[in-house]
């Protein structure tokens, strides 16, 4: 089965004044039809950063 979605190695970083922060790093994932995915994590973690990618 294909998935609907797929990520494969997706990393994200954002520069600031100290350098590059990685907010995202080899995120891998599929989602088929008829799946539910739900996100949690502390506040920080990536979850925006994340739904906003796909």
């Amino acid at each position: 089965m294909t998935p609907l979605i797929e990520i494969r190695n997706l990393t994200k970083a954002y520069q600031t004044g100290d350098g590059p922060f990685v907010a995202l790093h080899d995120i891998n994932l599929e989602i088929y039809r008829g799946e539910f995915l739900g996100v949690t994590g502390k506040s920080g973690a990536g979850k925006t950063t994340l739904l906003n990618m796909i």
